[in-house]
């Protein structure tokens, strides 16, 4: 068996002793207490936050040991997870002696964060702790730190060196879990909070300016990371640094994962998302296509977020050339069209199929991704539109009225990727209400009931599938594999085609079935539904329509179940 590494135990008593000191000087009232002055330390002054949301697209990196696995970072640790089911498929006594192999000596900070500024990302966030528990950083509180790889260099020392010099801004990813340290979760977690607190002060103290903190909490509660003192010591240290919501407490921005957010303008948030499908490296991992990436990143910024996009260096410190070469072509686009994407705002017309849209000043983009025919229909705005252009290449014509917008590009100028149109109009476009571009569908709004939705939850429940909002779900529970959503359109209705949006490829069998008096018929039989499924059939007339899988994988989760009229 090998030997667990020690803790500093002594150094992360004073450490301790010297955070609860500043967080105790940091307010003069009890932690109780709910004025604005106790309060302050939850969120980022708004200028540096509005900051932040200009950059919109930052380099997320998860890094270690377990690239010589080619396994998931952390995930992949076998042994117990406290706090959290499950185990990985790399034993812990292996897993956790990596990093006496790891000496990734291709690694050059310089060039990941030429990488970075060359994909057009204005900030980069790299995993200092995952939770696996090792420390990419020299923590004096802890022996498993790869400066007792044989790499033995400070990587997070050399990437903050790197960032600074090139006006890069600056993240650091940690995982307040940590399924390596002896005390975590046991009756000794009050000394993992000191250790937790302690190498969090590390951090905000031997890189100089770090502008963003990325928690990875794993739905862990305040009480959890003593987060109340955590954050106000880390804004202490770092006064002008970004926190998102993941140690307990909501900090500065939401964080939906791996799916681009829905519309939200109220609030900060961020995507983070894989390029390929595996946080840290694999070999040969499913890189996503040009076309996914950029109309990824142009429905995150049209939602109004920021996107975190991440990559997984090999073992040998060098980032895989393939995805490289995709974060190059994401950069030459931006290079183009970045006057769409950047210091802009989501809206003012709502994500949807069609496309999304972003706003600056007098200014609308209209980033369109998927054309039906050679005519997009918005709805109307209290504006007058004073001019209008194709950024992409192409005329143009704008039909303005006070019931819709009309905007007719032909077909040879309708780009693949995205045809972006510049709209000019005659005041702010932010005073604008954003509003949806309706689908058309007979089944949006309507009643709708299943046979089961994922734990009762009001996020996932039937209504989500009819509410003409991709970026919304409904879903069933854990291990069900038969399931079935029934929609009511309130009367006799034709519809003679069909849009299914399914979500994580489940489905492996599924009909469509309408009510005729009692009996339900079929009237279409399948096996996958996958992202996107398009059916146009001989015209059917219903009231009752029912989607009844009869296989699925693990629990079926739909985005969207559409019905369309046939066209006049």
């Amino acid at each position: 068996m090998a030997k667990k590494h020690s803790f500093n135990y002594p150094l992360m008593i004073c450490l301790g002793l010297v955070v609860f000191s500043l967080s105790a000087c940091s307010t003069t009232q009890p932690r109780t207490g709910k004025s604005k002055k106790n309060e302050a330390y939850l969120s980022a002054p708004e200028k540096d936050v509005n900051q932040w949301r200009q950059m919109k697209f930052g380099l997320f990196i998860h890094w270690g040991p377990v690239s010589l696995k080619g396994t998931e970072i952390g995930w992949s640790r076998g042994g117990e997870r406290r706090g959290h089911s499950g185990t990985g498929s790399v034993p812990a006594e292996e897993y956790d002696n990596l990093y006496k192999q790891f000496n990734p000596v291709k690694f050059n900070a310089d060039e990941w964060v030429q990488i970075a500024k060359d994909a057009g990302m204005k900030y980069l966030v790299f995993t200092s702790k995952h939770h696996d528990g090792f420390s990419m950083f020299d923590s004096a509180l802890t022996e498993y730190k790869i400066t007792n790889s044989p790499f033995k260099r400070d990587v997070v020392k050399e990437l903050a060196d790197a960032c600074h010099k090139a006006g890069l801004k600056l993240g650091y990813y940690y995982s307040p879990v940590d399924w390596y340290h002896p005390d975590y979760r046991t009756d000794n977690h009050d000394r993992y909070i000191e250790f937790l607190h302690g190498q969090l002060r590390e951090i905000c103290t031997n890189y100089g300016k770090i502008d963003i903190i990325w928690f990875d909490g794993l739905g862990g509660k305040p009480k959890d990371w003593d987060s109340e003192n955590l954050i106000k010591m880390i804004r202490k240290l770092q006064p002008h640094v970004i926190i998102n919501d993941r140690a307990g407490l909501p900090a500065d921005h939401d964080t939906p994962e791996q799916r681009v957010g829905k519309f939200q303008n109220d609030r900060p948030w961020e995507t983070c998302m894989t390029i390929c499908r595996q946080w840290a490296w694999k070999p040969d991992d499913q890189l996503k296509s040009l076309k996914q990436c950029i109309q990824t990143l142009v429905r995150v910024v049209g939602g109004d977020g920021n996107l975190l996009f991440n990559v997984g260096p090999m073992p040998d410190g060098r980032i895989e050339p393939r995805q490289v070469e995709r974060l190059k072509e994401m950069g030459d686009w931006l290079n183009k069209y970045g006057q769409s994407i950047y210091a802009t705002r989501g809206g003012p017309f709502k994500s949807g199929p069609w496309g999304a849209s972003t706003h600056k000043e007098n200014t609308i983009y209209l980033h369109v991704l998927n054309w039906t025919d050679d005519v997009l229909t918005l709805p109307p705005i209290p504006n007058k539109i004073t001019d209008g252009d194709l950024l992409t290449t192409g005329k143009l014509t704008i039909k303005q009225t006070s019931e819709s917008i009309e905007i007719s590009v032909s077909k040879e100028h309708q780009q693949e990727i995205d045809t972006i149109i510049k709209l000019k109009i005659d005041g702010p476009a932010n005073k604008i209400t954003p509003r949806a571009l309706p689908s058309g569908s007979l089944t949006t709004g309507k009643k709708i009931r299943a046979s089961n939705f994922f734990q009762n939850k009001p996020q996932n429940a039937p209504e989500k599938a009819v509410d003409d909002d991709d970026s919304t779900r409904w879903a069933a529970d854990y291990g069900i594999k038969q399931v079935w959503l029934e929609v009511d359109l309130g009367k006799q209705s034709t519809f003679d085609r069909i849009t299914i949006r399914e979500e994580y490829d489940r489905i492996r069998q599924f009909e469509l079935q309408y009510k005729d008096s009692e009996k339900w018929v079929t009237f279409l039989k399948g096996k996958k539904i996958g992202k996107k499924y398009t059916k146009t059939l001989e015209p059917v007339t219903a009231r009752h329509v029912r989607l009844n899988i009869l296989d699925a994988t693990e629990g079926p989760s739909i985005w969207e179940f559409q019905l369309f009229a046939p066209k006049k």
